[in-house]
């Protein structure tokens, strides 16, 4: 076997990768559409079934733009969700006063001490 054969196996190796990858993706975006009826899924996967690259070329002609958005949509919805996440674990506070309420809160139910409430007092007003 040459190096011109490897480099041709290796052009077939990445066509089908890439082929394999694409049905998967398609039929990912099929069943997360949640506009299209499930008769309109149930034909879209008997065409990429039947047809799978005449088929896989319509859908992406057809539904290619929407595919891109839900996807979008998806990426800034997961992204939203784990900043609001963060958020509410680190559980920062913008004002001094809300810091100040809080450690009241703490020294009121004997978590701190009074020397600690005084530290996070001074912590608080100095940001």
């Amino acid at each position: 076997m040459g190096f011109f054969d490897f480099l041709l196996w290796m052009l077939w190796i990445y066509l089908v990768i890439l082929c394999v990858w694409t049905f998967i993706w398609i039929f990912m975006d099929v069943f997360r559409d949640s506009t299209l009826s499930g008769w309109g899924k149930a034909g879209w996967v008997i065409l990429l079934i039947v047809l799978p690259f005449l088929g896989a070329l319509i859908y992406l002609i057809a539904r290619g733009g929407a595919m891109a958005h839900r996807q979008s949509t998806e990426m800034h919805a997961a992204a939203q969700a784990n900043a609001d996440y963060i958020r509410s674990v680190a559980g920062t506070s913008t004002s001094p006063s809300a810091e100040i309420e809080r450690a009241q809160g703490l020294l009121s139910s004997g978590a701190i001490s009074q020397s600690e409430f005084d530290a996070l007092k001074a912590k608080a007003l100095a940001a």
